[in-house]
């Protein structure tokens, strides 16, 4: 892990006045542009060549002489030959040079690997990087391990194929597309062989994917995922906040789960087998006698964070979770940095963000407002790592 040291030392040399909210231009980019604008921000997206239009382009801000953006979110793109671009020293020292605090995603993860982001990435992040390495699934300390130790509820591990008794769901990296997954669902041993066989021929997973996979029991139930904001700085009301709830539209999973029971047992014997490839978001509210339980999650996990993994999670988090037919929560994904869905916030807010503070609160909006109330108060160190 690069010395704290060394990256408040670039901080130090920040002009903190004119401080610029900075991300990679995926996944959820556009919310935390958004939400930085709203809280009078400049932003700075790090885009790659060829996906760069969204934001250079059709979001590119627009102010008037007095600086208030009316149109569009994006003030800055960088447009590199590739994400993992950032990573060189000049491409970082342009980014302090303009005072831009990053914001991670998935997507910088997934495109620089968690190696390179611990150790060469300079640039003050937002947020808690040393937890970033616990979604790389089978890690000693992976998210499954924080789970465990703070005594919440995640669906039962499956530890070999030949003891697959009932409907168990396979997660395993995308062989093509790095930030997707090839899951998929069995309900025996010779399902699983006869599934991955298939999607092996396919080009879905690796040949080797079992070395990587996680096997575990499939929670029958919707999907909520859970975000979360935690505020290091809060001293007189709750640290934890719950912006807002979101699932996801899946493909080819969606489009087959809409036909005829007997249409989707033909696509599987003629080997169509449906991918989990995420393609969009929309937003939920929770029954309010389960909210004390989600917030219950929210308060062991950051607990267990902060215990091992200091200073713990800073800022948003999500927490992926399936409810059952008792109404029981089961976490089956933990994301330590902004989720992948908030882009249904952005602008609007979210109806518990909007009605804790008053206002339209995004995800991305109240990032950027920590942000601020940390330069108001001197406080930028603790939210920085």
């Amino acid at each position: 892990m690069i010395d704290r040291d060394t990256v408040l030392r670039n901080l130090e040399g920040y002009d903190l006045d004119q401080a610029k909210v900075g991300v990679l231009a995926s996944h959820s980019a556009l919310d935390t542009c958004d939400g930085a604008v709203s809280e009078g921000f400049r932003t700075v997206a790090v885009c790659q060549n060829g996906r760069e239009k969204t934001f250079k382009n059709y979001f590119r801000a627009q102010r008037d002489r007095d600086g208030n953006a009316v149109r569009g979110v994006v003030d800055e793109a960088i447009v590199l030959d590739k994400f993992a671009d950032v990573l060189k020293p000049d491409v970082q020292q342009d980014l302090m040079k303009k005072n831009v605090l990053f914001v991670p995603n998935r997507s910088l993860v997934a495109y620089c690997g968690i190696d390179a982001i611990e150790d060469k990435f300079a640039v003050p992040i937002v947020g808690s990087r040393n937890l970033l390495r616990s979604e790389e699934r089978g890690d000693e300390r992976d998210y499954y391990w924080i789970l465990e130790q703070a005594g919440l509820p995640f669906p039962k591990k499956v530890e070999k194929p030949e003891d697959i008794d009932g409907l168990t769901i396979v997660k395993v990296h995308h062989k093509v597309k790095k930030l997707e997954r090839g899951f998929f669902t069995v309900k025996d041993y010779d399902q699983f062989l006869k599934k991955s066989e298939e999607l092996v021929r396919q080009g879905v997973i690796e040949a080797d994917f079992l070395s990587q996979a996680r096997m575990e029991q499939y929670i029958i139930g919707p999907v909520f995922n859970l975000d979360f904001f935690y505020s290091p700085l809060e001293e007189r009301d709750e640290k934890i906040e719950l912006l807002g709830v979101d699932w996801r539209f899946e493909s080819s999973l969606d489009g087959y789960a809409r036909l005829p029971g007997k249409q989707q047992v033909e696509l599987e014997e003629m080997g169509i087998i449906p991918e989990y490839t995420v393609c969009g978001h929309n937003s939920a509210t929770l029954r309010e006698s389960l909210l004390d339980n989600a917030f219950e999650l929210a308060e062991k996990y950051v607990k267990a964070t902060r215990k091992f993994y200091d200073p713990g999670i800073i800022g948003p988090f999500c927490l992926q979770t399936c409810v059952d037919k008792d109404l029981n929560f089961f976490i089956y994904d933990v994301a330590p940095r902004i989720g992948g869905g908030t882009n249904v916030h952005m602008s609007v807010g979210h109806p518990y963000g909007n009605t804790l503070w008053s206002k339209e609160m995004s995800t991305g909006r109240r990032l950027s407002m920590e942000i601020r109330r940390a330069i108001e108060q001197e406080r930028i160190e603790e939210i920085i790592t």
